[in-house]
């Protein structure tokens, strides 16, 4: 049975399944390192997380213009709308895509005009929450909160820290941060993902999140972790991805069970769902096999979510509507 989903986490980049990869490379004269679906699929088995990141950079360099940057938006609200995705906050990186020499302009706008095209097409409400890349300069990084706002409008909503988490830290990034609330823009950095408790704990002080994009490392410290949930600060969750790029060892090892009985409000999402070979189902699937319930995943997406009151309402509507009792009977589970 299809039931409602919200994704908070989830690099636009990073949904480009192989062929369509291949499309926009080819439109745009740009070499991948492979030229078969075959062989990007190899690229895709990650020793770890820095690979991870190498391939990365080896592969999204191949979008270039706005009509890229709108094509991956509504492609990807077509395949998680079929998954039963209502909300998505979709995070790109564009400080990337400007040291290839494109425009700030060319690429917020290109989004942006995705996220207005999914909502026609497809039903997906999508809001836009910009990645500072870890290790890039903070002029680079000041931009990125400018646009951001310049932008905000067009339903950008938030700012949030990408990239090599354990070699660089957040706290050098605590006055673009500053001026992002100061502009009004939540701060979701990704924190406890490879890196341990302190990684956590200067996110939420120095950074001010207002949400944690991971932040499982914090089920290693059982006082900060009370905190987080004491503070109802959401964690977006992705299991799949922990496993890809081996933060997390096995499902069965997955903190995610400790997360939730402390109280933690902890979201699903896909991460990078064409380069970690997963959907937005697959990975509800691989957190409810954990004993949890697929409704709790809903109500903390909705509280972690940064749209408007307006459409966090008619989200809620599509939860409360929803039949979760007959979800339960279906899946085996007592109501």
């Amino acid at each position: 049975m299809i039931y409602p989903k919200i994704e908070l986490h989830v690099h636009l980049e990073g949904t480009i399944r192989p062929r369509t990869l291949l499309e926009i490379a080819r439109r745009n004269d740009y070499a991948l390192p492979a030229e078969t679906e075959e062989g990007l699929a190899t690229l895709y088995d990650f020793r770890d997380f820095a690979h991870f990141i190498d391939v990365w950079i080896l592969t999204t360099n191949a979008l270039r213009t706005p009509e890229d940057f709108r094509q991956v938006v509504v492609d990807y609200a077509a395949e998680a709308a079929s998954h039963g995705a209502v909300y998505i906050e979709a995070i790109f990186s564009p400080a990337e895509r400007v040291r290839r020499g494109v425009g700030w302009d060319e690429i917020f706008s290109g989004y942006c005009d995705g996220a207005q095209e999914a909502r026609e097409l497809h039903a997906v409400e999508i809001r836009l929450t910009p990645d500072i890349v870890r290790g890039f300069p903070l002029d680079e990084a000041e931009q990125v909160v400018r646009y951001s706002a310049k932008y905000r409008e067009r339903g950008i909503v938030g700012v949030g820290l990408g990239g090599l988490e354990a070699e660089f830290p957040p706290e050098p990034y605590e006055p673009v941060f500053a001026l992002a609330r100061d502009e009004g823009l939540a701060s979701v950095p990704h924190a406890g993902e490879v890196a341990g408790p302190p990684s956590v704990r200067g996110a939420l002080e120095e950074l001010g999140a207002h949400r944690l994009r991971h932040g499982i490392r914090a089920a290693e410290d059982p006082g900060l972790l009370r905190e987080i949930a004491d503070r109802r600060i959401v964690l977006d969750v992705c299991p799949i991805s922990n496993l890809r790029t081996r933060a997390v060892s096995s499902l069965e090892e997955h903190p995610l069970p400790q997360l939730v009985a402390v109280g933690a409000l902890c979201s699903i999402s896909t991460d990078d769902p064409a380069m970690f070979g997963t959907d937005l189902a697959q990975d509800y699937d691989a957190a409810t096999s954990l004993g949890l319930d697929p409704r709790d995943f809903f109500e903390a997406g909705l509280e972690g979510a940064l749209c408007d009151d307006v459409t966090k309402s008619r989200v809620r509507a599509v939860g409360d509507s929803f039949a979760w009792d007959d979800l339960r009977a279906s899946e085996g589970q007592v109501p």
